[in-house]
């Protein structure tokens, strides 16, 4: 399994902006498809970006779709999250995950490595 850190999170105003990082441990990183996921207080865990091993295929949730890009540096390891025009309903516990390719889902399904999660707070 990869272990994952996130970082990146933070307090900041609606409309600003924030990226999260997740370094990952291992020599399989390209192997894996990586996704965002994030949880509110009181709330499920929701789905919020994936990106294949390769970085060419992605998915966005409708509620973040052009305003989250999620993105990969195999070399260095690492998925990113750009996240612009936050909202207050973008608050909460961010969490990355690492996944076999070909095996995850957007659901959360095949996602064996998660992070401890960086929080993300948008004021009004």
């Amino acid at each position: 399994q990869v272990q994952l850190v996130e970082s990146g999170g933070g307090l900041v105003q609606a409309g600003g902006s924030l990226r999260l990082s997740c370094a990952a441990s291992g020599r399989t990183f390209s192997t894996y498809d990586m996704g965002w996921f994030r949880q509110a207080p009181g709330k499920e865990r929701e789905f919020v970006a994936r990106i294949t091993w390769s970085g060419v295929t992605i998915y966005y949730a409708d509620s973040v779709k052009g305003r989250f890009t999620i993105s990969r540096d195999n070399a260095n390891k690492t998925v990113y999250l750009q996240m612009n025009s936050l909202k207050p309903e973008d608050t909460a516990v961010y969490y990355c995950a690492a996944g076999l390719a070909g095996t995850t889902t957007n659901s959360g399904r095949g996602f064996r490595s998660w992070g401890q999660g960086t929080q993300v707070t948008v004021s009004p």
